[in-house]
């Protein structure tokens, strides 16, 4: 279930970053995942997946709650 919920956000956060107008790098997106959630174990993802977590972070309101769909999405796609 926890994958599925994962997944789904990851898709959403795809296809509506996709309509932004400045692509989000893997670079960048590990440093905006890094600021909030320091010691992110990142390893073992792809560049595509840091980059959907990033995205799936900033459409949420709150530190609290951008740290804990970072985190939850992170542990999902170990």
């Amino acid at each position: 279930m926890k994958t599925f919920i994962a997944s789904a956000l990851i898709a959403t956060a795809a296809l509506t970053g996709a309509a932004s107008a400045a692509p989000q790098t893997s670079a960048s997106a590990q440093k905006e995942i890094r600021t909030l959630i320091p010691n992110a174990q990142l390893q073992g993802l792809t560049p595509a997946e840091i980059v959907s977590v990033a995205q799936a972070m900033d459409r949420v309101d709150g530190a609290a709650q951008k740290i804990g769909t970072g985190e939850a999405l992170i542990k999902s796609l170990k």
